[in-house]
C-alpha cells in the first residue's frame, strides 16, 4: 500500500469520518441505487427524516462526494466522486468476508 504523505493525513481522515456515519452511509446507498434522489426520496430509502437527510447531504455535499442540481422546484441530489462505488465495494466485501470467516470460526470451535 503507498504511504499517506503527511500533508494528505487530515483530508484522508475527514473522508473516512464523512463515511463513517451509517445514516449517511443509507443515503449514499440510496443515491447509489436511484443514480438521483431528491431529499424526500432519500429520506424514504434511507430510512431517516426529510430533517435528517437534509443534513447528512449537505456534508456529503460539502465533502466533494454529491452534488446537487435544480429540477424545477426539486433538488435532486447524486453521487459525483466516482472512487466513492469502488471504496464501498472495498470495504463491505472485506466486512461481509471477516463475518464469513468469524461465522466459520464458530461453527468449527
Amino acid at each position: 500500500m503507498p504511504v499517506i504523505p503527511d500533508i494528505l493525513l487530515d483530508d484522508v481522515a475527514a473522508r473516512f469520518a464523512l463515511l463513517g456515519d451509517p445514516t449517511r452511509l443509507r443515503v449514499v446507498r440510496a443515491l447509489h441505487e436511484a443514480g438521483e434522489c431528491t431529499v424526500g426520496e432519500t429520506a424514504e430509502a434511507a430510512g431517516t427524516s426529510v430533517a435528517n437527510a437534509s443534513q447528512h447531504l449537505q456534508r456529503l455535499t460539502g465533502g466533494g462526494i454529491t452534488a446537487r442540481r435544480r429540477d424545477g422546484q426539486a433538488v435532486r441530489y447524486r453521487i459525483v466522486d466516482e472512487t466513492i462505488e469502488q471504496l464501498c465495494a472495498i470495504v463491505c466485501g472485506s466486512v461481509a468476508a471477516g463475518r464469513a470467516a468469524g461465522a466459520a470460526e464458530t461453527v468449527t470451535d
